[in-house]
């Protein structure tokens, strides 16, 4: 009896163990390789202009080894796919903005700021929330991502944060100590006080990690309002006079450093 191939239009899946390591979907696989986001390769993928192997795959979730040269299986509209420049781009973002490559409610996202630009698809290096603004940093080097955003490798943000009160010494040390909320441990490495007024102040706040609202959070555990937040800083790569909205590309000797 002979075996009845498989369809043209969906490759046989690896046997399990076949191949060494990890196996990502092909969706998921697109995007590390910095060819576009996940989302847009999902759409891809379901369109039927993704080939694996010489066959058209229409599933997102289709499993890719991810031992060997995965660039040199895959097909985009018919065509081999090619290792995109690298780029490592720093953005000034302003508030107001999502950051995200779509916004289901229709919000102006980060990639406003990059119309017209010329540039391939990046992806945001982590994130500031709708209300922050400050430096944003993007790229389409997954691993170079991926250590920049390592809790334990990467590099300390730093942020001055306007506040709606005078922080006591008290509550300084309580976040710089931490706290828990929603069952994460929240801490500080380090916040201090840049200058005060009569009603409020700016404080400086430095991160070894960045969770979500973070900085928000950890001020409203003690009653404090937030009124302004700007990423000043990634290590020791600063923001400077970069203009609010404007964008610029890495030096290597800056990008190597971060990771370095």
């Amino acid at each position: 009896m002979h075996r009845r191939p498989p369809p043209a239009s969906r490759p046989r899946p690896p046997a399990r163990g076949a191949a060494a390591g990890p196996r990502h979907g092909l969706a998921r696989t697109l995007s590390k390789l910095g060819v576009c986001s996940r989302s847009e390769a999902a759409r891809w993928v379901a369109e039927g202009r993704v080939q694996v192997d010489g066959r058209i795959v229409r599933d997102p979730e289709f499993p890719i080894p991810q031992a060997g040269d995965v660039a040199a299986r895959l097909r985009v509209d018919g065509q081999p796919l090619q290792g995109p420049a690298r780029h490592y781009v720093m953005l000034n973002k302003p508030r107001g903005l999502v950051t995200s490559t779509r916004d289901e409610q229709g919000r102006d996202t980060v990639y406003r700021c990059f119309e017209g630009s010329g540039l391939p698809w990046l992806a945001p290096v982590g994130r500031l929330d709708k209300a922050s603004e400050g430096l944003l940093l993007f790229s389409n080097d997954p691993q170079w991502a991926a250590a920049i955003t390592d809790p334990a490798r990467g590099p300390d943000k730093t942020y001055h944060v306007q506040v709606d009160s005078l922080p006591t010494p008290a509550q300084l040390q309580a976040m710089h100590e931490g706290i828990e909320d929603e069952g994460e441990r929240l801490s500080a490495r380090r916040i201090t006080v840049l200058r005060e007024g009569e009603r409020n102040a700016w404080l400086e706040v430095v991160l070894e990690e960045g969770r979500n609202r973070q900085i928000r959070r950890l001020l409203a555990s003690q009653d404090i309002g937030v009124l302004r937040l700007v990423r000043v800083a990634v290590g020791g790569l600063v923001l400077g006079e970069l203009a609010k909205g404007a964008w610029r590309p890495l030096s290597e000797q800056e990008w190597r450093a971060l990771v370095g």
